[in-house]
């Protein structure tokens, strides 16, 4: 995991994003390694269900897919990826408001917090294969930073 404030490049340690909220850690991509410790994030978090998504070149509709998460927005419950094959980027706003990027690469564990204004995007390589955990389906329902200004 990679991360630097936007507004000056600075890096920002682990222990920082962590103060922040945002749980980050460095998973096992062995199945048999990494699932013992979802399943201990599912059970002190309250996430109740599991699934994996993957987004890559050939995905149909791509773009529009990917149009959603460009826009600064919340859920009403935490984002939990876990990043299985490779590459995204996640900007967070930090508790003072300043712009945070986090680049997840295979092996990286992120929570975003509920309610905490982010975007997302894919590099380059337009790929990302992830873990997700929920703990409500339904509660994955964007708030757009522009539409609460209206």
């Amino acid at each position: 995991m990679e991360a630097n404030w936007l507004d000056d490049g600075a890096p920002i340690a682990r222990d920082t994003l962590a103060a922040e909220g945002i749980h980050n850690e460095a998973l096992s991509l062995e199945a048999a390694a990494h699932q013992p410790a979802l399943d201990a994030l599912r059970e002190t978090r309250g996430y109740v269900t599991q699934d994996e998504v993957a987004l890559r070149p050939d995905t149909p509709n791509l773009e529009a897919v990917c149009a959603k998460f460009v826009d600064e927005h919340f859920h009403d419950e935490d984002e939990v990826r876990f990043v299985l094959e490779g590459e995204g980027v996640f900007d967070i706003r930090s508790r003072g408001d300043r712009w945070m990027r986090v680049k997840v690469t295979p092996g990286d564990l992120i929570v975003v917090p509920a309610k905490r204004y982010h975007r997302f995007e894919l590099t380059e390589i337009e790929t990302i294969r992830c873990v997700r955990l929920f703990q409500d389906v339904s509660g994955w329902v964007p708030h757009y930073r522009a539409a609460a200004a209206e």
